[in-house]
């Protein structure tokens, strides 16, 4: 129950590659169970979160019984009274907060591709993909050793990036953009990640890449 932002680049809208369209009936489940009864003692109370993921119990506006205030100030942490305590105010930033770190037990562990024993990871997001893992084909063609990883949850990261990162003695991360996931992962885990960043409105050519990747991988 929190904001769900997708990044995508122009590369990608404007892309053209096959791809598989999804069974519709496979897809999970997403609706939401409102709350149709009390829930606390013969009441309601729409701040009561789950022990778990820290996510609230939903009630359609307007039930019998269950009617509560909603609205964008800010709310007691549980009765959903308006409030403007300062120590309230601290709890619902910390939640808030948690909720979005808990995101990480439910997606998936980065993976890694390539060579277990590589110094050097290649680490990337959105339309670098194809580049960055066609340019270590060819880089490993002539024996040099090197791993690849991308991205696709940003905020939470993946519960295993540190433990990834920390494995490599050097890590390039190629962007099209000036370098913003490159200071997220610096900041995050302490990790002196190298840049390759390009903002020309054109995407990577393979050969840019492994041209980066023998630079690094030659010094």
């Amino acid at each position: 129950m929190t904001p769900v932002i997708l990044l995508s680049d122009n590369y990608i809208a404007n892309g053209s590659e096959p791809w598989r369209l999804p069974d519709l009936e496979a897809l999970p489940d997403i609706s939401v169970p409102f709350v149709t009864e009390p829930n606390a003692n013969g009441r309601y109370v729409p701040y009561l979160r789950d022990p778990t993921t820290l996510a609230r119990q939903w009630a359609i506006p307007g039930t019998p019984g269950l009617e509560h205030r909603v609205g964008g100030l800010e709310k007691h942490e549980l009765v959903g009274n308006v409030s403007y305590d300062s120590d309230n105010h601290q709890l619902m930033t910390d939640l808030r907060e948690w909720k979005i770190r808990n995101i990480a037990n439910d997606i998936p562990e980065l993976e890694v591709y390539g060579d277990e024993e590589a110094e050097l990871l290649v680490l990337g997001w959105g339309s670098t993909f194809g580049a960055i893992r066609a340019a270590a084909k060819r880089v490993r063609k002539d024996g040099f050793s090197v791993a690849t990883a991308h991205l696709r949850y940003l905020n939470p990261f993946p519960a295993n990036l540190g433990d990834v990162l920390n494995q490599y003695r050097y890590v390039l991360v190629p962007e099209i953009n000036m370098g913003q996931l490159r200071k997220m992962i610096r900041a995050e885990y302490l990790v002196p990640a190298m840049g390759f960043n390009k903002v020309k409105g054109l995407p990577f050519r393979v050969s840019e890449i492994e041209n980066k990747i023998r630079e690094i991988v030659a010094s």
